[in-house]
């Protein structure tokens, strides 16, 4: 253990940027990388405003951040695909290779999976990490740190999006135009669908995800979204329909929306359990597919940003000095309806 600088949530509601004891040895099948960019997620948020999601209790001090690229400084024994000096993003969950979810393909529903700021685990929030080279992935020359950063969200959506099993020339509804809700839309547009209607009751954040091509903006307190989606799928319903806003109502009319045999995937996590109109998903066949974080998605990801078919730099509301951490948690905690990704950089 080697004590380093950090940004580090003591407990719920407290903040502090000090030394604490993290490991930064080399094992073998490892790499040590200089942090450069960190994004700000909403369980880092949470975990700070809450002190807990669910099970995962903040009961010890942990250092936030799973969002993360940096720059190899030092890699250990065995590892051939990595170099120092490769600019490289990472897959912050660790499962055990050896478990019977790993050897089914399905290795982030391991139960015994290491997440970077899920406690016990600290995160990236910090000079230098280690991390298996195996969940650390090169960038390409023309993919900035600041994208490198947002290819763990951006996971998310391509998990979503695969779980759909998108048709070319599908329509897909997203239920919430937040960080993920956005990339869960450019996802399936890039996966194959003509056009995505997202709503959200926050404009500034509908105008952000309008900028993308293929994005219809739906703003539900203005209009009634099961009507307009009747109305531009004449009354047949959409293909595909995400629920990435996490809101219990949403399951009120979700099965409202897509289409007979059209597909559900549940992207949003409630706080609680919500009511299942299973009557209409049996007699409309509408299949439900789930999503936890993501598997072997980096790659594709990104494939997809390096050949300019995805830009997710417009999502980047701003950046923050490590310095200032504190005060870009606090901004996030104020949930501004133009923010949509908020960054750490350390690297100046």
């Amino acid at each position: 253990m080697t004590k380093v600088r950090a940004l580090v949530l003591e407990r719920q509601h407290e903040l502090v940027l000090r030394d604490i004891e993290l490991p930064q040895a080399v094992g073998p099948g490892q790499v040590k990388i200089k942090i450069h960019t960190v994004g700000v997620c909403g369980s880092d948020v949470h975990y700070y405003t809450h002190g807990r999601i669910g099970p995962f209790v903040v009961n010890e001090p942990m250092v936030l951040g799973h969002e993360a690229a940096g720059t190899i400084v030092e890699v250990g024994e065995g590892v051939m695909h990595l170099k120092v000096g490769d600019r490289v993003c990472m897959e912050p969950g660790i499962p055990n290779a050896n478990s019977r979810a790993s050897r089914l393909g399905m290795y982030n529903v391991d139960p015994a999976v290491r997440f970077w700021a899920t406690p016990p685990i600290h995160g990236v929030l910090t000079p230098f990490v280690v991390h298996p080279a195996n969940y650390t992935f090169k960038l390409p020359d023309n993919v900035s740190f600041a994208e490198g950063a947002m290819v763990e969200p951006f996971a998310v959506g391509m998990q979503a999006a695969g779980k759909a099993k998108i048709a070319p020339g599908d329509t897909a509804v997203v239920l919430g135009a937040g960080p993920i809700g956005t990339m869960v839309a450019i996802a399936a547009l890039a996966g194959g669908c003509a056009r995505a209607i997202v709503a959200d009751l926050a404009q500034p954040k509908l105008d952000i995800a309008a900028k993308y091509q293929g994005v219809i903006p739906v703003n539900i307190r203005e209009k009634n979204l099961v009507e307009e989606v009747m109305r531009l799928t004449d009354d047949w319903g959409a293909d595909v329909v995400f629920e990435c806003s996490g809101s219990p109502r949403a399951w009120e009319t979700v099965m409202d929306l897509p289409r007979p045999g059209g597909v559900i995937v549940a992207v949003g996590l409630p706080v609680a359990p919500v009511g299942f109109d299973v009557s209409t998903a049996s007699t409309k066949e509408i299949r439900i597919e789930t999503v936890f974080r993501y598997a072997h998605q980096y790659d594709r990801s990104i494939a997809l940003i390096a050949s300019g078919r995805v830009d997710l730099k417009p999502l980047i509301s701003e950046t923050f000095a490590f310095e200032d951490s504190i005060k870009a948690f606090e901004r996030a905690t104020e949930a501004r309806p133009a923010d949509v990704k908020l960054q750490i950089r350390l690297d100046q």
